[in-house]
C-alpha cells in the first residue's frame, strides 16, 4: 500500500483548502454570525452540515467510487443526464457565479474601500482585468497547481487572516450571549444555517474538485486505486477540519461585532468593520489583501477545474488552454456585472442543484449495487428534480417570480409539500423516490 507522507499529505489538503476556501467562505459565515447572535451556535451547526461535511463527502465520493470525474459518477443515472449535470454543476461554480463572484467580491470587499469617490464601474472593470489575467497565468500552468496553491497563495492568505480573527478575538466588540437573533435566525436558526452553507457552493465543488486531488495525488506516485481513494479521503478530512474552524471563528468575530455595529447589509460590510475598527485605516489594507488572495487561488483552482473538465468531456473541441482562456474571459465579463446581480441569480440554481448533488453523493457512498443500479439512482434523482424546480422557482427573485400563475404554484406546493416554506421540500421526495427505486430493483429482481 502506497501512503503520502504527513507533509505530502499536508501540502495536498493545504491545496484543497486553497481551492475551497474562496469568496463565500468569508463573507458568509460572517454576516451569519452577525445576524444569528445567541443562536450562533444552532446556525453554525447547520452552515458546517452544508458548508463543510457535504464538501468532504463530495470529495471523498469522488475517490471511493473509482470514476474518472464527475461525467463518469453522475453518469451512472444515464449518460444524457451525466452530461446536463456536469456541464450545470461546472458552469455554476465556474464562469456563470463562483469565479465572476471571487473577482466582484475582491473589488468590492476590499478594493472599493481604498479608491473612495472613484469611478466603481471602470474601478472594477480594471482591477477585473488584472484578476483574471493572474488567475490565467495560473491556471495556464495546471501542473504547478500543488505548488501556487498549496505552497504560497494558501499559507499567505491564512497569515492575513489570523491578523484579522486574532485582534478581533482578544479584544471582542460584544458578548455573544447577550446578542438579539435577528430575521430568519430568530425563527430557525438551524435550517437557516444550513441554507446559508448553499452559498459557499462548496460541495458542489467536492464533486469539481475531487478529480483535480486525485490527480495531484497520482503525480505524487500513488498507483493504486485503493490507496488513491484513501489518500484523497484523508485531504479532504484535513481540509474540512481548517475550513470548519475558520468558519466558527470569523462567524464569532461577525457576532461579537453586534456589540459596536448595527447588523450589516452583507458579510462584507461585517469584515470591513472590523478591520478599520481595530486597524484604521490599515485595516482596508489588511482586509484588501486577505480577500483578494482568499478569492484569486479559488479562482485558479475553478479555472483548471472547468477547462480540465470540458476539454475532457469534448475530447474533439478546444484545448484546455482555449477552455482556460474562454473560461476567464466569460467571468470577466460576468463579473462586470456586479456582486448583487450575481448573488441574486445564484441562489435559485444552488437551490436546484444542491439536492441532486447531496443525493449523488449520498447514493455513492453507500456504494455496493445501491450506488450502481440505475433504477434506484434514476427514481430518486427524477423524484428530487422535481421537487429542486420548484425551490428554484421560490428563490427566484421578485421581478422573476411576479406572474400571477407561479405564484400560485409557489403557494400550493408551500402548502401540499412538507418543509417547501422552509427550503426543504425536496427531502421527503427524494426518499420517496428511493423508496420507489428500491421497490422497482425488488420487483425486477423477483422477475
Amino acid at each position: 500500500m502506497k501512503k503520502l507522507s504527513v507533509r505530502q499529505l499536508l501540502t495536498v489538503a493545504s491545496m484543497l483548502f486553497g481551492m475551497f476556501f474562496g469568496a463565500g467562505n468569508l463573507i458568509f459565515p460572517a454576516s451569519m454570525g452577525q445576524l444569528a447572535g445567541s443562536s450562533l451556535a444552532l446556525a453554525c451547526a447547520g452552515f458546517l452540515i452544508t458548508g463543510v461535511g457535504l464538501p468532504l463527502l463530495g470529495v471523498a465520493a469522488l475517490g471511493i467510487s473509482r470514476e474518472d470525474g464527475l461525467l463518469g459518477l453522475s453518469s451512472r443515472v444515464g449518460r444524457g443526464w451525466g452530461l446536463f449535470f456536469t456541464c450545470a454543476l461546472y458552469l455554476t461554480i465556474g464562469p456563470f457565479f463562483a469565479i465572476p463572484r471571487c473577482a466582484s467580491v475582491s473589488y468590492t470587499v476590499g478594493m472599493e474601500r481604498l479608491l473612495p469617490g472613484a469611478d466603481q464601474s471602470v474601478g472594477l472593470a480594471l482591477f477585473s482585468l488584472l484578476f483574471f489575467a493572474a488567475v490565467l497565468f495560473f491556471a495556464l500552468r495546471p501542473g504547478e497547481i500543488l505548488t501556487w496553491v498549496g505552497k504560497v497563495l494558501t499559507p499567505l492568505f491564512l497569515a492575513f487572516l489570523a491578523v484579522l480573527i486574532l485582534r478581533a478575538l482578544t479584544a471582542p466588540l460584544g458578548d455573544v450571549s447577550q446578542i438579539a437573533p435577528v430575521g430568519d435566525y430568530a425563527l430557525s436558526p438551524f435550517s437557516t444555517g444550513l441554507l446559508e452553507g448553499y452559498n459557499t457552493m462548496d460541495a458542489l465543488a467536492g464533486l469539481a474538485f475531487g478529480i483535480v486531488v486525485v490527480e495531484v495525488i497520482g503525480r505524487l506516485g500513488v498507483r493504486e486505486p485503493g490507496d488513491i481513494a484513501r489518500n484523497t479521503v484523508y485531504a479532504g478530512l484535513f481540509s474540512s477540519l481548517l475550513m470548519a474552524g475558520i468558519y466558527v471563528l470569523v462567524a464569532v468575530v461577525g457576532a461579537q461585532s453586534r456589540g459596536a455595529f448595527a447588523a450589516a447589509d452583507n458579510g462584507g460590510e461585517v469584515l470591513a468593520q472590523v478591520a478599520e475598527h481595530y486597524f484604521g485605516g490599515a485595516g482596508a489594507v489588511i482586509l484588501a489583501v486577505t480577500v483578494t488572495v482568499a478569492c484569486l487561488k479559488t479562482a485558479v483552482g475553478l479555472v483548471t477545474s472547468c477547462a480540465e473538465t470540458f476539454s475532457g468531456m469534448f475530447p474533439k473541441g478546444p484545448s484546455y488552454r482555449v477552455w482556460a482562456a474562454a473560461f476567464s474571459v466569460l467571468s470577466l465579463l460576468i463579473a462586470n456585472l456586479g456582486l448583487d446581480a450575481i448573488l441574486a441569480y445564484s441562489l435559485p440554481v444552488l437551490m436546484f442543484l444542491y439536492p441532486l448533488a447531496m443525493v449523488l453523493i449520498l447514493l455513492t457512498l453507500l456504494g455496493g449495487r445501491l450506488g450502481r443500479d440505475r433504477a434506484v439512482l434514476g427514481w430518486t434523482t427524477a423524484w428530487t428534480a422535481a421537487a429542486a424546480a420548484v425551490d428554484f422557482l421560490r428563490a427566484l427573485p421578485a421581478p422573476a417570480r411576479s406572474a400571477p400563475w407561479l405564484e400560485g404554484l409557489l403557494d400550493w406546493a408551500e402548502g401540499a409539500i412538507p418543509l417547501a416554506g422552509v427550503g426543504f421540500g425536496w427531502l421527503l421526495p427524494a426518499l420517496a423516490g428511493l423508496g420507489m427505486g428500491l421497490a422497482w430493483r425488488l420487483l425486477r429482481q423477483k422477475g
